[in-house]
C-alpha cells in the first residue's frame, strides 16, 4: 500500500505497468484519473487493474491518493468477484463497490496523517475479504509456487502435484486469478527481470538469471508486458513500481509514505 501526492504545474503523465498484483487506486482530492488504453479512455477517482493488465498511461493534474496492490489470492473476495470476470481490464471502483467507494473517498479526504488513511483501507480490505467468495487452496498452492518459483517453475507439472487433471487445473486457476497458470508464470518473471533492470542491472545478465533462453526473449517479454524496450522500462517513472521507480521531479512531490 502506498500513500502519494503530486503536485505540479502542468499535467503529468505516468505509464502503469503491470504487476503480479490487481492494482487498485482511490484518489481522495477531486481530481480524476485520466486513463488511456487499449481499451480507450476514461475519467475516474478510483480504478481497478485485473491481474496481468496492459500497460496504460494515467495523465494528473495533481493527486492525493491511496495505491493498493493485491494477491489475487486476495483479489479474489476483496473485489467480490471471480478475476476471470476482471481479467486484463482496467475498470472503475466504484462499477465493482458502488456507494462505498464515494464514502471511503470521503472518509480518507478527512483523516489527517497516512497511518490513518493506511488504517480506513485495511478496515474496508479486511471487511470485505471475511465476507467475499475464498480461493481454492489448490489455486493458492499453485499461485504461490509460482511465485516463489519466480516465475520459472514447470507449470506443466502442477497439475501432477496437484492431483488434478491439467484441464481442471487450468480452468480453476484461470477463473480464479484471471490468467492461465503459463500466463501467471510469465508475468511473475517479467516483474523480477524488470525490477532488475530498474536497479541497473545488464540485460544480459538479467536475461540469463531470470530464466529467458536469451536477450532476445527478455526484450520481447519486456515489450509485451509494458510496450517499451528493457532500456525504455529502466528509466520509466510508472505508477504501478516500487520505491526505486518514484523518481524526484521539480514541481512534484512523490510518495509521502509507503507501507508494504
Amino acid at each position: 500500500m502506498a500513500g502519494f501526492r503530486i503536485r505540479g504545474d502542468r499535467p503529468i503523465d505516468l505509464r502503469v505497468i503491470p504487476h503480479p498484483a490487481v492494482t487498485v487506486a482511490l484518489d481522495f482530492g477531486d481530481r480524476p484519473f485520466d486513463i488511456r488504453g487499449a481499451a480507450g479512455r476514461m475519467r475516474s477517482e478510483s480504478l481497478a487493474a485485473g491481474l496481468g493488465f496492459r500497460a496504460f498511461q494515467v495523465c494528473v493534474e495533481g493527486a492525493d491518493c491511496v495505491q493498493i496492490r493485491l494477491s489475487p489470492l486476495v483479489a479474489h473476495p476483496v473485489l467480490g468477484l471471480p478475476l476471470a470476470e476482471l481479467r486484463g481490464s482496467v475498470v472503475a471502483l466504484d462499477d465493482l463497490w458502488g456507494r462505498a467507494v464515494p464514502r471511503l473517498r470521503e472518509r480518507l479526504h478527512r483523516a489527517r496523517t497516512w497511518p490513518e488513511r493506511f488504517a480506513l483501507i485495511d478496515t474496508e480490505l479486511m471487511t470485505r475479504f471475511r465476507a467475499g467468495p475464498g480461493v481454492d487452496p489448490e489455486v493458492a498452492w499453485a499461485w504461490r509456487r509460482i511465485v516463489a518459483g519466480h516465475g520459472q517453475t514447470r507449470v506443466s507439472e502442477l497439475a501432477g502435484l496437484l492431483g488434478w487433471s491439467r484441464q481442471r487445473t487450468w480452468s480453476r486457476f484461470g477463473s480464479q486469478t484471471g490468467l492461465t497458470p503459463k500466463r501467471a508464470a510469465m508475468l511473475v518473471r517479467f516483474d523480477r527481470a524488470v525490477h532488475r533492470l530498474v536497479r541497473g542491472d545488464a540485460p544480459a545478465q538479467v536475461a540469463v538469471d531470470s530464466g529467458y533462453a536469451d536477450q532476445s526473449h527478455l526484450h520481447h517479454d519486456v515489450r509485451a508486458f509494458s510496450g517499451t524496450t528493457p532500456a525504455g522500462a529502466a528509466h520509466e517513472p510508472w505508477l504501478a513500481a516500487d520505491d526505486r521507480a518514484w523518481p524526484a521531479r521539480g514541481g512534484t512531490e512523490w510518495p509521502s509514505t509507503v507501507r508494504g
